[in-house]
């Protein structure tokens, strides 16, 4: 328990400082790079304060062009390690809630991250048809169709949000398998223990043109789930 505490005693005051630089270089930089900077290194830092090291495998699986990464989600080392290892410069798709916490939640909307309002069905449809519109137009994100933690690192039932933004932006999936972070940092406990975390990218998944929305959806969804717990381990 004191590891975690000494851990988090560095760590949210650089995360508060990191956010709050990167929000004023995105008013002077729209490309997004000094922001995508700012990121990396706040992974990295937060990783190296840990004493956490991660791999990845897998990277020459990434196509060209835009994609989503879809992840399974055990701890809040996911984030991190996604951010410090992916070679791309990648968005998140988080909850409206996120972006309403001062500071952070400024930083995320300077970095063009795209919030999700899952307020009611309506709201929800239009966040997802304005995110289909912003992955067609370039940009690379990190969902996790879990939804949250899993607390015992096995997978938990996907959402279908994810499958129909997937759908709507007609752009590859690549599924993501991460071992080792709900034992470095378990789901819902502060503690933090000695560990490693690797990454695995699996080939990309391209939605089938001829094929319905609907039926899409549900395909995309299975392809995905088997990818990712190909090699899981719990």
């Amino acid at each position: 328990m004191g590891r975690a505490y000494l851990y988090l005693f560095f760590f949210l005051p650089m995360t508060f400082l990191v956010s709050f630089s990167a929000g004023l270089c995105a008013l002077v930089d729209s490309s997004g790079r000094l922001y995508d900077l700012h990121a990396r290194f706040w992974a990295k830092t937060a990783l190296g304060l840990s004493g956490t090291p991660v791999s990845v495998k897998g990277a020459e699986h990434i196509p060209e062009g835009s994609c989503i990464f879809m992840s399974n989600h055990q701890s809040n080392f996911d984030i991190l390690s996604l951010i410090a290892k992916l070679p791309r410069r990648i968005y998140w798709i988080a909850k409206k809630e996120l972006f309403d916490i001062p500071v952070f939640g400024t930083s995320m909307r300077r970095a063009g991250y795209i919030p999700l309002d899952r307020s009611n069905g309506r709201n929800a449809l239009k966040s997802m048809e304005l995110a289909a519109k912003i992955i067609r137009n370039g940009k690379d994100v990190v969902m996790f169709p879990e939804g949250t933690r899993s607390p015992d690192r096995a997978l938990l039932p996907f959402k279908r949000g994810g499958f129909m933004l997937a759908v709507r932006a007609g752009v590859p999936v690549v599924p993501v398998t991460i071992n080792g972070s709900g034992l470095v940092n378990p789901s819902g406990k502060i503690e933090l223990y000695s560990g490693s975390i690797e990454i695995t990218v699996h080939p990309a998944i391209f939605i089938p043109v001829d094929m319905k929305k609907s039926d899409a959806e549900e395909w995309l969804e299975k392809e995905v789930h088997n990818s990712i717990g190909s090699v899981l381990e719990v």
